[in-house]
């Protein structure tokens, strides 16, 4: 997948926004809650499920997030080789855990 595609997609879910932190690392939040990261050498580091993190840890697909790994994130070296279609079902999957996490007044205030 290509970062611009990454973008296009992270940004078409709901109340997202993106910000450059941490020496230009693309973040993209939900109700300023972080729930993709991408930029740094063309890395990907995603928030997933319980299920997902183990998955993806154990067949070596993915490597526990430097730093996010106890709050259940993967990276993945390169986006450039990921496929789109599995991609964006990440990106929707980390955006709707992060949001549930969100208050219920910040869900309404966005529109959640």
């Amino acid at each position: 997948m290509s970062p611009e595609a990454f973008e296009a997609a992270a940004l078409a879910l709901p109340a997202t926004e993106k910000v450059v932190q941490w020496g230009g690392a693309d973040v993209y939040k939900v109700g300023g809650r972080i729930f993709a990261i991408t930029g740094l050498g063309g890395a990907l580091s995603i928030k997933v499920s319980d299920i997902a993190y183990a998955i993806l840890v154990e067949d070596g697909r993915a490597r526990p997030a430097p730093y996010l790994a106890r709050a259940k994130w993967v990276a993945f070296d390169r986006l450039a080789d990921l496929d789109a279609d599995e991609v964006r079902g990440w990106l929707a999957s980390a955006h709707a855990l992060v949001a549930a996490k969100l208050t219920r007044k910040a869900r309404d205030e966005l529109g959640l």
